[in-house]
């Protein structure tokens, strides 16, 4: 395990560096900006290092090849063999981080990969179905604000002429930054695939409290994201009588202190962790303030309940302070239950505890067109989407043995 550690450590040291902030200590690798890219690079150099050929899909998400990329797997995902009988293993996870966010949120899932491959290699392991290690573009939303937007294009959940359109804060449409149309579905590749497993970091701290490596995943709370827009009229802040104020800001807190009441009375979560303001002037009333919730819960009624909920009170509280509300819903994705028989064929042959998480991924996506499966690394914090999210070499090492025996399972017998 040692051995297998400090490979680990030489790799993940390899990309450390590439997109963090000197400051906060977090990363800023946003979807196709200069930091990705580098890692991309990264990944291809991995890949010819393994003499394994990386295609695209025209979507900016990149899959590394090893055994035979060219053989046609038999039409389905189900057949006598059970959920992987026939097609490609499909692993990996994504490089992109949000603002100033932890070290192994996604690229974890990809160092491990590309370390199981050799695991398997080292104890001459042959694959009968190919294995690919897969890097997906924007899972995490932060540049152009739709989450798994690589894994959506590629499963056709999402318009290509939405996601084509879709700008960052600069008004870089995500075509420009892919340098062309994204090519949208492709049931031909998508076909290919017989299962995915994905390894990522605990978001949590349940492998803590188990004192637990390693965990499989039985499902994914429903979850979405919604826009406030709040409009009200910019005026003087020294001159303006406070009677007299139209305030979207009075209205943004109040719905912001109303998110919060209505998640705990439902024993659900919801966040309004970013926000934008016109003009953004100390010495002016705003005319415009736009917050964006995050919200989830163990249950879809739940979660529209509480979006409901919120949106109710926010258009009352509008109303009072004679402020304009319109609430866009950005993305939406429902219970996500991975498959049954893969997570129970998982967990016993890793001995390993099984969990759900609040968090969404890739896997959440895919889920609905092939047997999926997570794995999940202790996280000694239990904090992510910050520069506190931290896993140590050994227990990713772990993570590595865990993901090469599913490897193994799944693509070499």
């Amino acid at each position: 395990m040692s051995s297998l550690a400090g490979r680990f450590r030489e790799l993940w040291d390899e990309i450390a560096p590439v997109g963090r902030d000197a400051d906060s200590g977090g990363y800023l690798r946003y979807a196709l900006t200069a930091p990705e890219l580098r890692l991309r690079e990264w990944f291809r150099a991995q890949a010819d290092l393994r003499g394994m050929p990386v295609s695209e899909d025209g979507n900016g998400n990149l899959f590394a090849w090893w055994g035979d990329p060219g053989g046609t797997p038999p039409t389905g995902t189900r057949d006598s063999d059970g959920p992987t009988g026939g097609g490609a293993v499909l692993t990996g996870s994504h490089f992109d981080s949000v603002p100033h966010g932890g070290a192994y949120d996604g690229p974890l899932g990809i160092v491990s990969a590309f370390l199981a491959v050799d695991e398997l290699r080292a104890s001459g392991a042959v694959p009968v179905r190919p294995v690919v290690v897969a890097a997906f573009v924007e899972e995490e939303g932060a540049r152009f604000g739709v989450p798994c937007l690589g894994s959506r294009l590629l499963t056709g959940e999402i318009d290509v002429d939405r996601a084509a359109g879709l700008r960052d804060a600069a008004g870089v449409s995500f075509a420009e930054a892919l340098g062309d149309r994204p090519a949208g579905a492709d049931p031909a590749l998508l076909g290919r695939f017989a299962a995915f497993v994905e390894l990522h970091v605990e978001q949590g701290r349940v492998l803590v409290d188990a004192d637990a490596p390693v965990a499989v995943a039985s499902a994914i709370w429903p979850h979405g994201r919604w826009r406030f827009e709040l409009r009200g009229e910019g005026n003087h802040a020294g001159t303006t009588r406070m009677a007299d104020r139209r305030d979207p800001m009075l209205t943004y807190a109040f719905t912001v202190l109303a998110a919060n009441k209505e998640a705990r009375l439902r024993d659900a979560h919801a966040t309004v962790g970013r926000v934008a303001v016109e003009p953004n002037a100390t010495n002016a009333v705003p005319s415009k303030v736009t917050g964006w919730l995050d919200a989830r819960a163990a249950e879809a009624e739940t979660l529209h309940g509480l979006v409901e909920a919120v949106q109710a009170k926010a258009a009352e509280r509008a109303r009072r302070d004679g402020t304009e509300l319109t609430v866009t819903q950005e993305s939406a994705t429902p219970l996500v239950a991975f498959d049954r028989e893969l997570a129970d064929r998982l967990a016993g042959l890793l001995a390993a505890p099984v969990l759900p998480t609040g968090a969404g991924h890739d896997a959440g996506v895919l889920a609905a067109h092939l047997p999926t499966a997570m794995l999940f690394v202790r996280n000694p914090t239990g904090v992510s989407h910050s520069p506190a999210e931290s896993a140590t070499d050994a227990d990713c090492a772990a993570g590595v043995v865990a993901l090469a025996r599913v490897l193994e399972e799944l693509a070499c017998h």
